[in-house]
């Protein structure tokens, strides 16, 4: 709102006080000039320093807010989402929303006003010049809508495409073996060249519209200043303007520009912060957590299990169980064989509560799973997958998952307990052996017993493993059987396995096929009947 003082001063010293020689008023208004000069420098950092810190805390906030959503949300949502486009959500698109905070709406605000203050101030000074010198402004507008309405798509574009090459590069790293293994490299290059070349593209569209717009604004400027040199000559030579006018108006028209050519730009940040508002909220106000509606919050789980005619889908048209139903005693041991596809690793995901059922009930401990509280429910159950996930860290931190209350000591005991203390006492710096992105300097061995040491840190009191030793050669083998033979001891345990070796000792085995179940029992019993385990068994050797 300072914007117009500086002209009018200018203009009063020279119509008023250089042609009355009065030098002690124009050192005065030198100075005054300076000082307002200050004042506009020190608001104006003001201004960016605190829109850019509100943009900032903002930023700060949401991002920590979606991650925490992201930490909830349950297995589906992430079947369904592209980590790389999840990714994209929590960087990128939250980036554009700081954007609306320190160049968005309260930017555009003190634009307009400005502009406002700056024609409002032309008009009583000379309305007649301000028209005409504002008489280009409709092409000025019409500039500025095509600017806004291009630059706008190509933003469009320009996400759309950032999402696809975050998506695309995140998962061609993770499986970047594969690729090489197959040896795809040119096929999956020329894929990325396509994503990469839409994203060259948008933005080469939208440097276009820049590159036509800046000038055009720059030529409207001249024209409005030729304009104001005609007119402001006419009116000086008829005795209705003054020199000092004229200068001051060269100057209101250079502050009237400068916001002028940002504000299109500005609104187009705008139209993306809230694009990208609207994906970021779409998330936040995501219903596909799992709620923990449940408050049964047990200190002690004896570890007693019951399906009663479970039916579950991923899709309502693709059942994958159908009525299956068993009954396993707290402290014993049931194996799960079947083909591909036949249901098993869905069972562990409903008894962790990754997934919620569609018919059926299942009882832990003769309580409903709904009537658990999800978290405590949780801390009962471990959990050891075929394919281990180990994050950037050092060994213990990757046993103890971070967690700061346990000491370095119990770490060490659990190690012993299992037999793998001795291979990680050979690593460099031990226990404080930096384990990479997903482990992959450790053996598929190694990153399994490091795993079992995991869960039995927290000793849970159900235990599943899920193809636990189906990558792994048969020296590791040996170790990793004596480590679920210590896992199991005294607790309820799940295993999942093609290996029929490391389930004959299981107390109730059961076969899963298409979604049900075609046979149950002991080994003995099922090897008896001469069924499909039968078959299996004998198949096996």
């Amino acid at each position: 709102m300072l914007s117009p003082v500086r002209p009018y001063l200018i203009q009063l010293c020279i119509d008023k006080y250089i042609p009355e020689g009065n030098r002690e008023a124009v050192l005065w208004l030198v100075g005054l000039q300076f000082g307002l000069l200050l004042l506009d420098t020190a608001l104006r950092f003001t201004f960016l320093y605190r829109t850019n810190q509100l943009g900032q805390t903002v930023v700060h906030d949401l991002r920590k807010d979606i991650y925490q959503k992201l930490l909830y949300q349950n297995t589906s949502f992430f079947d369904k989402n592209a980590i790389g486009t999840l990714t994209t959500r929590n960087i990128n698109d939250i980036e554009a929303i700081n954007d609306v905070f320190s160049e968005g709406v309260i930017s555009i605000s003190a634009d307009v006003l400005t502009i406002i203050a700056i024609i409002t101030v032309m008009l009583l000074t000379s309305w007649k010049i301000t028209l005409v010198c504002l008489v280009i402004f409709p092409l000025l507008i019409g500039a500025t809508w095509w600017f806004k309405e291009n630059v706008n798509k190509s933003f469009q574009r320009v996400r759309d495409a950032v999402a696809a090459l975050n998506a695309f590069v995140q998962e061609h790293i993770a499986g970047m073996y594969i690729v090489q293994a197959y040896a795809a490299e040119q096929r999956e290059l020329a894929r990325f060249q396509g994503i990469n070349k839409e994203h060259r593209d948008a933005n080469i569209k939208g440097i276009f519209a820049y590159s036509v717009f800046f000038p055009v604004v720059e030529i409207i400027l001249a024209v409005s200043m030729g304009l104001l040199v005609w007119y402001g000559s006419v009116q000086m030579v008829g005795g209705h303007a003054s020199a000092g006018i004229i200068v001051a108006f060269v100057m209101y028209l250079n502050q009237l520009f400068r916001p002028l050519r940002m504000l299109a730009d500005k609104f187009n940040v705008l139209q993306m912060g809230i694009i990208a508002g609207e994906r970021v909220f779409a998330i936040l106000d995501s219903e596909e957590h799992l709620k923990s509606n449940g408050t049964y919050c047990p200190a002690v789980v004896r570890g007693d299990i019951t399906f009663k005619d479970v039916h579950f889908a991923y899709k309502p048209d693709a059942p994958v169980l159908q009525g299956v139903s068993f009954n396993l005693p707290a402290g014993t041991t049931m194996a799960i064989i079947g083909p591909t596809g036949a249901g098993k690793s869905s069972i562990i995901s409903l008894i962790n509560r990754q997934y919620e059922l569609q018919g059926g009930q299942i009882l832990i401990d003769g309580i409903p799973l709904q009537d658990y509280d999800i978290y405590a429910l949780r801390r009962h159950i471990g959990i050891v997958l075929q394919d281990v996930f180990l994050f950037s860290g050092t060994i213990t931190d990757n046993i103890t998952l971070r967690n700061k209350d346990i000491p370095t000591e119990k770490v060490i005991d659990v190690c012993q307990m299992l037999g793998i203390h001795n291979f990680i006492m050979q690593l460099p710096d031990n226990y404080n052996y930096v384990v990479p992105e997903r482990g992959n300097t450790l053996s598929q061995g190694q990153r399994q017993l490091l795993s079992f040491a995991r869960v039995l840190l927290y000793d849970p009191a159900i235990l599943i493993l899920d193809e636990a030793t189906s990558s792994i050669d048969s020296e590791s083998e040996q170790l990793v059987q004596k480590a679920i033979n210590k896992l199991v001891s005294g607790r309820t345990a799940i295993v999942i396995a093609h290996r029929l070796s490391t389930i004959r000792h299981a107390r109730h085995i059961v076969v899963l096929e298409n979604g049900k179940i075609s046979e149950q029992g002991t080994h003995d019993s099922l090897m008896a009947t001469g069924g499909k385990y039968s078959k299996m068994t004998m198949a096996n050797g």
